[in-house]
């Protein structure tokens, strides 16, 4: 299942995409759903069988524009 990692800032998602990268984890950037309430973004997709790696780089470095993660759940995301 895909999941986001949701940003307010595109530097911060293009960052933390090459950090998951680094780290192994497959992951890339795309524009932020409207369900995020956000406004206009990036956020780094990536697979669900890698979250908990996720949450541990995420853990390491401080984002002040982190807003949460989202699971797609049929046909839009929601935040978990």
């Amino acid at each position: 299942m895909t999941m986001l990692a949701v940003f307010k800032s595109r530097s911060e998602t293009l960052g933390f995409v090459s950090l998951l990268r680094a780290n192994g984890v497959p992951a890339s950037a795309m524009a932020t759903p409207k369900e995020a309430g956000v406004g206009c973004g990036l956020s780094a997709r990536f697979e669900e069988i890698f979250f908990s790696r996720v949450r541990g780089v995420l853990a390491r470095k401080r984002y002040g524009s982190f807003a949460g993660f989202m699971k797609k759940s049929g046909f839009g995301y929601g935040y978990v």
